[in-house]
């Protein structure tokens, strides 16, 4: 006799929010939203005024993206709000790699 688990309301409902959020990350990710660049919650001070807060980190996911580029030895990251397109700030650094 094979028994076989039942799909119960409850997890019929979990298993929909799981696969919501992954899309939902997913599309995040392909609109390179600031949360998926990997950048440090110490970095998220939108707004300028010293202090990340938790409105800010949340932005980082739907209101901020990040662009990264780089040319010879200076990479930089470029923050623009989403819908505006607007320049927030622009982080550059001398990354020296190692010679073959």
């Amino acid at each position: 006799m094979l028994l076989r688990g039942r799909m119960t309301t409850r997890r019929k409902v979990l298993l929909g929010l799981l696969a919501a959020m992954l899309v939902l990350i997913g599309v995040a990710g392909w609109l390179g939203m600031a949360a998926t660049r990997g950048v440090e919650t110490s970095d998220m001070d939108w707004n300028g005024d010293g202090v990340v807060d938790r409105g800010e980190i949340l932005q980082s996911f739907y209101a901020v993206t990040a662009e990264r580029s780089s040319e010879g030895n200076r990479e930089c990251t470029t923050f623009r709000w989403f819908r505006s397109g607007e320049v927030i700030r622009v982080q550059c650094q001398t990354v020296f790699k190692a010679e073959e």
